[in-house]
């Protein structure tokens, strides 16, 4: 129901709003209907909780599905509560709908179309519809992000996916607590070269080429690992990879610093539209489905604002889900390509987001799915996530695997998210896939590192 499809809304009621109906009036019906949302809020809630404990006590689809058969749904919860907390947790759960701790927020991104999400709920109004007065902050490098959300100067940030797992690890800069609620897209990368080398599209032939990621800790950099240790080429021994931020990858191509790169768009579509570059392929030739970045916040801000986390949670929800429908495609082009979000010519922001696009040879393809607004934090992607920071020396030693992908993929705060603004989540939390056409399986992560060839780790 929209906001005045509400019968009960001051908007569509008399006295002082303007229609026909008297001042006490229309404060019965506000009254009835915030009890009734809240009671919706509750019951809600207490499915959640109770679908949860479910899965716990039942974690095989098959045994829950016998359990729930044989003695019913409502047999089923009775007896949990006899024996659970049911209220309590529920309590603890419906946190995020009370008062807002704080409104007045500053959220970090890069200027590429992965933030897709967080930026386009500010133009589009999806923050101030949760009572937030957020201000997107264009920032220079992940770098910067990092360091400014770790210090407090922005409350939350658009992140690289592995991101939150390094931080929350150490590596790369001190231990802190992160959190991922969130991915804000899938695919939506590319491998670019320079036009030079329009005739060199076998990766086996690229030995001494200069390639640019936008981070160390990135999709980009292990996707580009793994594409070229597959074709036999050592990634550390047999070419150079070297960090550099996205909005300044297409000037250094043109300059012939750099052979090419594995970069978020639109920085690839806009080596297209300059004439400096093509593209070589899309990342979801490599990983069909894989995440590229997601909203993170620290563990910190989560448990001191609780209300005002889960708003702006639901905001960005709503907005992906928004974003997953093609037709609004176009109208999100043109929210987010102006100066102060993309700074990019709408024609590209539009070729990435659509999947009709030129490949800088002289073709035009088309593939829907160039990129995705998925926003499932995947448990199991982040373990993947681990297996390469630890195959190429990133990381060492034992690593709790499954125990860090929980603590940083909150799917338990997404699944509650997505199931408000109408998205289906997944029952479970993990999940096997493949990797140019190697299977990983999220339960063996070693037994998957110690697969591979070429590699830094011991």
């Amino acid at each position: 129901m929209g906001l005045f499809d509400n019968p009960f809304h001051p908007d569509a009621l008399g006295c002082s709003c303007g229609a026909p109906r008297s001042q006490r009036e229309h404060e019965k019906a506000l009254q009835f209907e915030a009890r009734a949302v809240t009671a919706s809020e509750e019951s809600r809630t207490r499915r959640v909780v109770e679908g949860a404990m479910m899965r716990a006590l039942f974690p095989h689809d098959a045994s829950r599905r016998a359990f729930l058969r044989a003695v019913g749904t409502t047999t089923a919860a009775a007896a949990i509560a006899q024996f659970l907390p049911v209220g309590m947790i529920s309590e603890v759960l419906a946190q995020g709908t009370g008062p807002l701790e704080k409104t007045d927020l500053r959220v970090g991104f890069i200027p590429i179309t992965c933030a897709t999400p967080i930026i386009m709920a500010h133009p589009m109004g999806f923050y101030e519809r949760q009572g937030l007065n957020v201000s997107v902050v264009k920032t220079a490098g992940w770098a910067v992000v990092r360091d400014l959300t770790m210090n407090g100067e922005y409350d939350a940030a658009h992140m690289l996916a592995p991101m939150p797992i390094a931080i929350t690890m150490g590596a790369g800069a001190n231990p802190v607590p992160y959190t991922m609620p969130a991915v804000e897209n899938i695919n939506g990368q590319a491998i670019t070269l320079a036009m030079k080398h329009r005739d060199r599209r076998d990766p086996k032939d690229w030995k001494g080429f200069r390639f640019a990621v936008p981070f160390d800790y990135s999709m980009h950099n292990y996707l580009l690992r793994y594409y070229l240790a597959e074709a036999g080429i050592d990634p550390d021994a047999d070419v150079s990879i070297r960090s550099v931020p996205p909005p300044e990858m297409v000037a250094n191509l043109r300059a012939d610093n750099i052979d090419g790169f594995l970069a978020p768009d639109p920085v690839n579509q806009r080596a297209v539209y300059d004439g400096v570059g093509f593209i070589h392929l899309l990342s979801k030739e490599i990983w069909d489905g894989h995440p590229c970045c997601g909203f993170a916040a620290s563990r910190a801000f989560v448990e001191n604002s609780p209300n005002t986390y889960a708003a702006l949670l639901r905001a960005i929800m709503e907005a992906t889900a928004y974003a997953t429908d093609p037709e609004h495609r176009a109208e999100i082009a043109t929210a987010i390509a102006p100066q102060e979000y993309l700074n990019q010519p709408e024609t590209v922001v539009n070729q990435v987001l659509t999947g009709t696009y030129a490949d800088g040879l002289g073709n035009v393809k088309v593939d829907p799915d160039r990129i995705g607004f998925e926003p499932f934090p995947w448990e199991s992607f982040a373990v993947w996530i681990m297996t390469q920071m630890k195959r190429w020396g990133q990381v060492s030693g034992d690593i709790d695997y499954a125990g860090i992908a929980s603590q940083v993929y909150l799917a338990t705060d997404a699944r509650r998210l997505m199931e408000e603004v109408g998205l289906t989540p997944p029952e479970e939390t993990t999940k096997t896939f493949s990797v140019m056409g190697k299977a990983f399986d999220p339960a063996d992560p070693e037994g998957y590192l110690s697969s591979f060839a070429i590699k830094r780790s011991g």
